[in-house]
């Protein structure tokens, strides 16, 4: 008799290829993410003389920056091959980690931000999740939650990885210098390789997709589409309100009292937290699919700020982390899934590219206007109750947003 999951195994044998390729993907964006680029803020802030609102106000400007660039680069998925793709953003990246350490000046520490968030927060991500949304049908949710881990492996890994370095060396330098060497050396050779060889989706897949097809729509007719903005109220919430957590985790761990190595500890919670859910929302999109559960996915995150507003013992890190890596693991999963599913495959680059860039964006904003909130008195639990709202508002959204796209696929076109 076979065992439960052996199917799972069977998967990830037949797929290990293009799954590694997503996986990895997903573990080198880590170097453009809020949290890896938090871990230096402390040292930036003094290197610069920047107060927190300051640096906020120059993290905002790089990513904007970074968000209006990506609709322009992500469209090069729809005129070549992914691998391509990787061939030149990898390199940026590891350009960028370099640049962090040189930087003579704020401009230029602005320059290596703008890269930092374009190429590893921004096309890590963006390659990962329009690929595997082409390369899988059937299984896509499946998919997803195979690949999404790879981020939160990095914020397990990453942040210890660092202290500890920093801590030997006496210089925060070295662990960038090193994460370039990771990136190129080891990153790009591998990545590329397994990219070479593109998936063919197997007739029952194809049988599946037609089945289950959804017409594809242009980015013009995207972007003029008013459930796009609909779910957008929802789905930027969990990047918003996760970066300004990570960008401000020396602010809170001052305000609070806690060791900078007892909040680095949680993150492996987290990341435990995201693999796990990541599963089950994997699951739960395969069998139900995306739209379903856009209404319910919210939840972890709203009560996650409130143990960031109202608990204040060291253990409240290890909660609201948790709690967000639940609601990590439902959204990696989810935002892989979900636009293929409303807006169809053909044009996945450039539209995944806006929906990427608009994400980027609410992490461009979040540490801006939470930093000047903190130096006009506004302390961050007490900002973090408004983002409780805004969850339950979003849920709503969602709910209405998933009944348009549902009816409108079983109206004749």
């Amino acid at each position: 008799m076979p065992l439960p999951f052996t199917p799972l195994l069977v998967f990830i044998r037949d797929n290990a290829r293009w799954l590694s390729a997503g996986f990895l993907l997903t573990l080198f964006s880590s170097f453009g993410q809020t949290f890896f680029i938090g871990l230096a803020g402390n040292d930036l802030r003094a290197t610069f003389d920047l107060s927190g609102g300051e640096f906020g106000a120059l993290y905002m400007a790089a990513t904007l920056a970074s968000a209006a660039s990506l609709p322009f680069l992500g469209r090069t998925l729809d005129l070549m091959p992914g691998w391509k793709v990787v061939c030149f953003s990898m390199p940026m990246l590891a350009l960028a980690c370099v640049a962090m350490t040189l930087a003579p000046n704020v401009a230029t520490l602005a320059i290596a931000l703008y890269l930092l968030r374009l190429f590893g927060q921004g096309m890590m991500t963006e390659i990962a999740f329009t690929e595997i949304g082409r390369w899988f049908v059937a299984s896509r949710g499946l998919a997803m939650s195979l690949v999404v881990p790879g981020q939160p492996a990095g914020s397990a890994v990453l942040p210890v990885l660092v202290v500890l370095i920093a801590g030997w060396s006496g210089t925060w330098h070295v662990g960038w210098w090193l994460s370039a060497a990771v990136i190129m050396l080891v990153g790009l050779p591998l990545i590329a390789t397994l990219m070479r060889v593109e998936r063919v989706p197997n007739a029952t897949e194809v049988k599946s997709q037609e089945d289950h097809a959804t017409r594809d729509w242009t980015r013009a007719e995207v972007l003029r589409d008013p459930v796009l903005y609909m779910l957008l109220v929802g789905l930027l919430a969990p990047p918003f309100i996760g970066t300004v957590i990570f960008f401000h985790q020396g602010y809170l761990t001052e305000l609070r009292g806690y060791s900078p190595l007892a909040f680095a500890g949680a993150f492996p919670v987290m990341s435990a937290a995201t693999v796990l859910f990541g599963f089950v929302c994997g699951w739960l999109i395969d069998r139900f699919g995306a739209l379903r559960l856009l209404p319910f996915f919210l939840g972890p995150l709203m009560l996650a700020s409130l143990c960031v507003a109202l608990v204040t013992p060291v253990w409240g890190v290890y909660v609201f982390m948790l709690l967000l890596g639940v609601s990590n693991g439902f959204t990696g999963t989810l935002m892989g899934a979900l636009w293929p599913e409303v807006y169809g495959t053909k044009n996945l680059g450039g539209i995944r590219a806006i929906i990427v860039a608009a994400m980027v964006l609410s992490t461009a904003i979040g540490p801006g206007l939470t930093g000047v909130l903190i130096d006009m008195g506004v302390p961050l639990p007490q900002q973090m109750l408004g983002m409780a709202v805004w969850c339950i508002v979003a849920s709503l959204m969602l709910a209405a947003a998933s009944r348009k796209v549902r009816a409108r696929q079983m109206t004749p076109a």
